[in-house]
């Protein structure tokens, strides 16, 4: 995965940093938009994802469209010149600031998630003698099977409209002059890895679906979400997801119309496996029954372990590369940070060669929701990161 050159690179940075390997995202890009094409289908990038900009005009250039949760998403898809047309703006709880923002730019559509949110959009397109655009966010009541904290498609969850409240809004949506609806939007999770799930929800989509048209709704598009996951255990083997068996699930499972249009809103299978923490140990601590590598990155650095007790390959780069040629032991660590939090660690009984202060190490698959959640909590420093071709 790493070249010596690299390597070498990184042993120049300050540690942490993140490092992003833009030949492996173009490959991931072109895998993408080749499979979009064969079916098809059209593909919006999630900007919550990663929001570095060189990712984004890498994505805006291979004819993606963007998916928002903010109106700050909103003005940076714009910013690095995403068309306003392909711009989708999705979200529980978009602020009246963000509205408006998203209105002035004149952006495809609203993924809407609650009755009153479509009373106040209406309300804030009648002031700009506009019409707003929307899809609308279902709950399809369809199982993830994945972490609860990452699992949004339930019924009970503040994420979405549930099915027995559709014909009321529908009664609802008669009365708003400044609304036209023209989208469903379905989304369930996140990091699944049982693709047999989305043949669950194409069937639960179907059902939908054929009752708006019941109603003499024409929808126009369906928004499927995202959600596929990624492998975290074997980053280097299986350093694309797995596109070509979801996409044809989709078309086997999903009814759609001839002239229907059909998105997905990729984020994490797209730019995980591109992005890596670098960071440096500061210490070796041999503790009564457990060593510790202590590192210069913590939880304010890549949060996803600590909240959602993932896993993440973790290498010891510098001991690796000297090692490369003997069969050298293995120590067991734990990967620790700075942090004043026990839940600042990387991983429990890690096995690694045998590591020294100063040795790289690169925590694995976090080009997803890791330098997008950097904080500074105990006022931290925040290195910019490195990319390489």
């Amino acid at each position: 995965m790493f070249s010596s050159m690299i390597i070498e690179k990184f042993q120049q940075q300050s540690t942490p940093f993140y490092h992003y390997d833009l030949g492996l995202l173009n490959k991931t890009i072109e895998h993408v938009a080749g499979l979009a094409k064969k079916y098809q289908f059209d593909i919006h990038y999630a900007l919550k994802a990663n929001s570095n900009e060189p990712i984004l005009k890498l994505l805006k250039d291979a004819g993606f469209g963007a998916d928002c949760v903010s109106g700050n998403e909103v003005k940076l898809a714009a910013k690095v010149g995403f068309d306003a047309k392909s711009i989708l703006f999705a979200g529980v709880g978009k602020t009246d600031k963000e509205i408006n923002i998203a209105l002035d730019l004149d952006i495809k559509a609203f993924n809407c998630e609650s009755v009153q949110e479509i009373e106040i959009l209406n309300e804030l397109a009648a002031a700009k003698n506009k019409t707003a655009e929307i899809s609308l966010r279902i709950n399809p009541n369809v199982d993830a099977k994945t972490h609860k904290y990452i699992t949004t498609g339930l019924d009970e969850n503040k994420f979405g409209i549930n099915q027995a409240d559709l014909a009321q809004l529908l009664q609802t949506l008669k009365q708003l002059n400044h609304i036209q609806l023209t989208g469903l939007h379905f989304h369930i999770g996140s990091q699944i890895t049982d693709l047999n799930v989305f043949k669950g929800l194409c069937l639960r989509v179907n059902e939908i679906s054929n009752w708006f048209k019941e109603q003499g709704i024409n929808i126009e598009h369906l928004n499927l979400g995202g959600g596929l996951g990624i492998d975290y255990q074997q980053p280097d083997e299986h350093c694309i997801a797995d596109f070509e068996q979801y996409f044809a699930i989709f078309d086997e499972f999903l009814e759609r119309k001839h002239d229907q249009q059909v998105h997905f809103e990729l984020g994490r299978s797209i730019v995980a496996q591109c992005g890596n923490l670098i960071t440096r140990v500061v210490f070796i601590k041999n503790g009564l029954n457990t060593n510790f590598a202590i590192v210069d990155a913590g939880m304010t650095e890549l949060m996803r372990p600590a909240l959602y007790q993932s896993y993440h390959q973790i290498d010891n780069l510098t001991a690796s590369t000297a090692t490369a040629d003997k069969d050298t032991e293995k120590v067991l660590y734990d990967v620790v940070g700075p942090i004043c939090e026990s839940t600042d660690c990387f991983g429990r009984a890690v096995e690694l060669p045998e590591s020294k202060r100063g040795d790289i190490i690169a925590i694995r698959s976090a080009g997803a929701y890791g330098e997008v959640m950097v904080s500074n909590y105990n006022l931290r420093d925040r290195n910019s990161p490195l990319y390489t071709a």
